[in-house]
């Protein structure tokens, strides 16, 4: 047996006696998928175990190094895990913007003081993070943000105010673009901070949306105390570090749907209520249409998995991650809209206990925001345009 062979069987042994039988069910509201911090409520006894054991295999984190709080596997283990715990259906433990995002900017850009002080409470899922970039007037201009950071010796005094910051209101600490040498060009001049939300001056507004949900917040900054050590990367060279960072939330937004048809297939739904004939979906046009979807899914998996692994052999991602990002998310439109064509008139169902409180018609109207959030579709392809094919500006 070989190296991998032997930890697939340790894995698949380790997760069918470890993985509680109430995690393995598929997800029946946006409450199922453990954010943890502070602040998080477990939904039950059964997703707090599922946490705890995974965070004390390392396997909330499973590629980080262990002395982080990590499960130190290779690539290879990595996905092996991945697949083993798909095979039972078994349930992210825990995971927020701490997993997707710092966490891979903190390993790349961060001191070793910064890095074994937030990444092991990120794998125990004891922090939750947010994410402070966007500006009423710096959304896709990202680096013409305002708000700054003005050196008062040992520490910045922050002001000014972020928009769209994501579960501002229930996170713990926020990783956040600041101003701190106002005379610099607008890439310049720009440092990557870290700083609890809990401290003195910070407020956070959340915004509704036309799904009738506020995951988004308007967050502002009086007067915020942030100590100098709190800044990852070097002062002013903080657009690397946001850079770096957007390449991973771009890959994580492009990647698998969100919510209730993540990891999911579209036909068996659909038949739920189209109903079939001869073995197949009953109405022949949405069958082709599921169809085409699902060759197209292949086809961007094919490339994510080849794009993953040249990342994983030291080849970085940069301008593709673009790529990702734009045909990722106008794929999960795509879904979204053919489940509805599917539920019909109940598709629409706003409140209903029959529809979990209209939650497919919350998710359709959510996805659209999936083109707008981490950079609009179109700013996605202005950079592949440029920087892969080579394109002349307009």
């Amino acid at each position: 047996m070989s190296d991998l062979e032997q930890f697939r069987a340790e894995a698949r042994e380790w997760l069918q006696a470890n993985c509680p039988e109430e995690m393995r069910q598929p997800l029946k509201s946006q409450a199922d998928h453990c954010w943890g911090g502070r602040k998080w409520k477990f939904q039950s006894e059964a997703q707090k175990v599922w946490m705890e054991r995974m965070a004390e295999k390392g396997w909330t984190a499973p590629q980080w190094p262990k002395e982080y709080g990590g499960g130190g596997l290779s690539p290879e283990q990595g996905e092996i895990l991945n697949e083993e715990m798909q095979r039972i259906n078994a349930r992210t433990p825990v995971s927020n913007f701490g997993f997707w995002m710092l966490g891979p900017a903190l390993l790349k850009f961060g001191s070793e003081e910064l890095k074994r002080e937030h990444l092991p409470p990120i794998c125990r899922g004891e922090i939750r993070w947010c994410q402070g970039y966007s500006e009423p007037n710096a959304g896709s201009d990202l680096a013409s943000l305002q708000t700054r950071a003005e050196d008062k010796g040992d520490h910045f005094l922050v002001n000014g105010q972020k928009i769209w910051t994501s579960y501002a209101d229930k996170a713990d600490w926020i990783f956040c673009l600041v101003r701190t040498d106002p005379s610099a060009t607008k890439h310049n001049g720009i440092s990557f901070a870290l700083f609890d939300m809990d401290t003195p001056g910070v407020t956070t507004r959340p915004i509704e949306l036309i799904s009738g949900e506020s995951p988004f917040c308007e967050t502002f900054f009086d007067d915020v105390k942030v100590p100098k050590h709190q800044v990852v990367g070097e002062l002013n060279r903080g657009w690397d570090v946001a850079k770096y960072l957007l390449t991973h939330e771009r890959n994580n937004i492009g990647g698998q749907p969100p919510g209730y048809l993540r990891g999911r297939a579209l036909g068996p739904l659909a038949a739920e209520h189209v109903g079939t004939e001869h073995g197949k979906l009953a109405d022949a046009a949405l069958r082709a249409d599921i169809a085409n979807l699902e060759i197209d899914n292949l086809a961007f998996q094919a490339l994510l998995g080849k794009i993953r692994a040249e990342a994983e052999a030291g080849q970085g991602v940069g301008a593709q991650s673009a790529v990702l990002k734009y045909y990722g998310t106008e794929l999960n439109k795509r879904r979204y809209e053919l489940m509805m064509d599917a539920m019909g008139a109940e598709g629409l169902e706003w409140q209903s206990e029959r529809t979990r409180g209209g939650m497919f018609a919350r998710e359709w109207l959510r996805s659209k925001g999936n083109s707008i959030e981490g950079g609009t579709s179109e700013v996605m392809l202005g950079i592949v345009s440029k920087r892969l094919l080579g394109l002349p500006d307009a």
